[in-house]
């Protein structure tokens, strides 16, 4: 079999081309970036074993599992973060709350920033690498997690402390509280799609606000004066966090659009003493 036959193969099994092509140059060695150098080779043969391994990622990718948890890595934000199945992967849309994280912080010398449900260490290891005098703290009530943003962190030669902990349980004051925490109602019609990531990583109450409720509850006790905490949400739940925001007594309640044009994040300023 030739590298042709092969994704040719994977077609047939409804692997979509681009997964089936990072796949390959997986198995191959060769790094995701080199699609032109798999149709200029698409005559050269596969290894018995390169195919075997080619043909399991490939049906584990049927399967619903995560191409990212396949290769074993996500892009995000411009940094390359190991992944497997103790973490969420990265979205894209995280990166929106990045964004509006680097805005606030950028009149803000030496900030004091924490992520909370850190997982991947995306939110807090991104923030970093943008800000190396700020002063990044990570928390996750999963070791497992915490094992993976921790190798992220000393692989990218990122500073960020990371703790065990539940949201803001012993935690100081902060120019930023930033999280992108569980928001999926706990019988929402999607979860069977993202059956291989972790749950309780995912889901949050009936209506999927009680991490976010509880967030918001804590946050105020933690803010430094003018510190802004910032929430990613699910696509349809704008309107209920900014509820939450004002209602605990937060200025500068808004939100910000994703990729898609959906309302992704909610924040709001701490004008008081915390």
């Amino acid at each position: 079999m030739n590298l042709h036959e092969a994704l040719t193969a994977a077609a047939a099994l409804e692997v979509e081309r681009l997964d089936a092509q990072l796949l390959l140059l997986h198995v191959l060695g060769r790094d995701a970036g080199e699609r032109a150098w798999l149709l200029a080779h698409d005559g050269d043969p596969l290894e018995p074993a390169a195919q075997q391994a080619f043909e399991q990622l490939c049906a584990r990718r049927v399967a619903g599992e995560p191409l990212a948890y396949l290769v074993g890595h996500k892009e995000f934000f411009g940094l390359r973060l190991q992944v497997d199945a103790r973490v969420l992967v990265p979205r894209p849309d995280t990166e929106t709350l990045v964004e509006w994280a680097l805005e606030v912080l950028r009149e803000r010398k030496a900030p004091r920033v924490i992520d909370l449900g850190t997982g991947s260490g995306a939110i807090a290891l991104a923030i970093q690498s943008a800000r190396a005098d700020a002063q990044v703290e990570a928390v996750d009530r999963s070791a497992g997690a915490l094992a993976v943003a921790a190798a992220n962190a000393a692989r990218l030669r990122l500073p960020v402390r990371f703790r065990q902990a539940s949201w803001l349980m012993g935690g100081g004051a902060y120019d930023l509280i930033a999280s992108n925490p569980p928001y999926v109602a706990e019988a929402d019609p999607h979860l069977p799609a993202l059956q291989h990531e972790p749950r309780e990583a995912l889901t949050a109450g009936a209506d999927g606000l009680d991490d976010l409720r509880r967030i918001v509850a804590e946050a105020p006790a933690h803010l430094l004066p003018g510190g802004w905490l910032l929430l990613e949400h699910g696509w349809d739940q704008a309107a209920a966090v900014r509820a939450l925001l004002a209602q605990a007594g937060f200025a500068e309640v808004a939100s910000r659009r994703d990729l898609a044009g959906h309302e992704r994040c909610s924040g709001g300023r701490w004008l008081e003493l915390g």
